[in-house]
């Protein structure tokens, strides 16, 4: 505990230190503070007890990294079952379309399913330029989708001119507690 000799008081006057607390805490309207700022002689430890200090908690871009539970799939002119498991999930996909010399439009989707209705999520179609001719085209996508029990995310590819591939990892449960990475452990 201290006393009263082994405590302090300076008056710091440090025009950097000052314009940082004014920019700071903005109701100062950058006037010049009422009072001196002062350094006090008393240790006062700060102790960061929230689940991201602890490690208990990841940074979202560490926290939906790719793992070994992660899902893929290759959609090729067929209609496909991507995930059936309630809950939040990130999808990536990279889609190929070539409509050269197929017999019908090129089509490709991304959609929810809960048994009555369907929901397209992302979807891509053949185009045609001036004079007519229809043209390549690749495409790269990441989104989160959330699943509530019975609902399905599925994948449509119309022709074999379209190739569509999809990568998919849970990363919160329908609660939404997050699901970190297989085999991450907080220290």
């Amino acid at each position: 505990m201290p006393t009263q000799q082994t405590t302090y008081n300076s008056r710091i006057t440090d025009e950097a230190l000052e314009k940082r607390f004014r920019d700071t805490f903005r109701s100062q309207g950058g006037a010049e503070l009422v009072d001196d700022l002062y350094a006090q002689g008393v240790i006062v430890p700060v102790v960061d007890f929230t689940q991201a200090a602890t490690g208990e908690v990841l940074a979202e871009n560490l926290q939906t990294a790719w793992d070994f539970t992660t899902g893929s799939n290759q959609i090729n002119n067929a209609d496909a079952l991507l995930i059936s498991n309630a809950g939040f999930w990130l999808v990536d996909l990279t889609c190929t379309l070539d409509p050269e010399g197929a017999s019908a439009a090129v089509r490709a989707r991304i959609y929810l399913d809960d048994g009555v209705t369907e929901k397209s999520v992302w979807g891509i179609s053949s185009f045609t330029v001036s004079g007519g001719k229809d043209v390549s085209a690749v495409t790269d996508t990441k989104f989160v989708v959330f699943l509530r029990s019975g609902d399905q995310l599925r994948a449509q590819s119309t022709t074999a001119a379209c190739s569509l591939d999809v990568w998919y990892r849970q990363i919160a449960t329908v609660n939404g507690d997050l699901v970190n990475p297989s085999g991450f452990t907080s220290s």
